[in-house]
């Protein structure tokens, strides 16, 4: 059996499960107690790059978001929340948002930091981790496009600007990796020159080691957006990141052909977890699925794996099971536990 450190490392994309305990009853004891337990999970799982679980951003006015918009907009300047029918109707009639009815907000001068304080979260989490902490960051492209715009008039100009709130609040944290969430995009890859060159704003401000994760959505456990993999090859190698973070097994397996494309020095993240399922992997699965990607992609192409998504909107039961599946079908893979 192999020993010393994995090649491959496991990690999560973010959310994870809200208890029960933490919505009955909040408090900031609640929320510290509920990331610690989160935490736990991962690291007796054997993560090796753990998240908080994204705990602090729950909106439970908003959970089709679980708080991934909410939580950085709303605190901004140049951000109303209060809206006109008028404005609900003009929103309601963008493309791409049928899965919400309300816009975190409206844009209706130039946005700044305001309120938002990540590094307060950050530090909170990284005091609890007793592994590396990866901390998880809404991109600019999707706020862009999920906020109601009158000032900018531009969804580009727009999130340039997030950019540079967004960077401003990076430069200071604490976090082994900062991974930048794009979850609208794959369904507009038009978008990709502009929306990279605002992601890489804040991936130069990355004191760690920055990541990017993208996905088609999950709201209720379908997909949101519309695409493939191959229209997006240009934005990755884009990209100022050390590696990605994709949503690959709830696709097609063909698609994995697309990332041959893919330059070299950026490192691929497989998902091998599949959050729109309740099914939970087997190790021999995970294992397969590392070992099929592994022979169109190279034998070290592969840096992580990890589920699709964040995990949510699965019970807490389920989505504890899958985690456990990605330490045990990564060891599988590389020789750590017999077949």
């Amino acid at each position: 059996m192999a020993q010393g450190k994995p090649r491959i490392k496991t990690t999560v994309v973010g959310s994870y499960p809200i208890p029960e305990w933490l919505v009955a009853s909040p408090s900031e004891q609640a929320l510290a107690d509920a990331t610690r337990v989160v935490l736990s999970i991962q690291e007796k799982a054997g993560i090796d790059v753990v998240c908080d679980g994204e705990m602090y951003r729950f909106d439970v006015n908003h959970p089709e978001t679980n708080g991934m918009i909410e939580y950085f907009v709303r605190p901004m300047t140049g951000v109303r929340t209060e809206l006109t029918f008028e404005e609900l109707l003009a929103y309601r009639s963008q493309p791409g948002m049928n899965f919400r009815t309300r816009p975190p907000g409206l844009v209706d001068g130039p946005v700044g930091s305001g309120t938002l304080d990540l590094p307060d979260a950050c530090a909170r989490a990284k005091g609890l981790a007793n592994k590396p902490l990866k901390f998880t960051i809404t991109g600019p492209h999707m706020l862009a496009k999920t906020l109601l715009d009158s000032y900018y008039k531009s969804a580009e100009k727009l999130a340039h600007a997030l950019a540079e709130v967004l960077a401003a609040q990076v430069e200071t944290l604490n976090a082994d990796v900062v991974q930048l969430d794009e979850a609208n995009l794959p369904g507009s890859p038009q978008d990709g020159p502009w929306a990279a060159a605002a992601a890489n704003r804040v991936l130069d401000a990355v004191k760690g080691t920055a990541a990017v994760h993208l996905c088609f959505g999950n709201y209720g456990g379908q997909t949101i957006q519309k695409g493939a993999w191959k229209n997006l090859i240009d934005y990755l190698n884009a990209l100022h990141a050390d590696h990605i973070v994709m949503e690959t097994a709830h696709r097609p397996p063909e698609e994995i052909q697309a990332f041959r494309d893919l330059k070299p020095e950026i490192g691929f993240g497989l998902g091998v977890v599949d959050v729109k399922s309740t099914v939970v992997e087997s190790a021999d699965g995970i294992a397969r699925a590392i070992e099929r990607a592994t022979n169109l992609l190279g034998v070290d192409r592969i840096r992580y794996i990890h589920p699709d998504c964040g995990l949510w909107m699965l019970k807490r039961s389920i989505a504890d099971a899958k985690i456990r599946a990605l330490t045990l079908g990564r060891d599988l893979f590389e020789g750590r536990q017999a077949r």
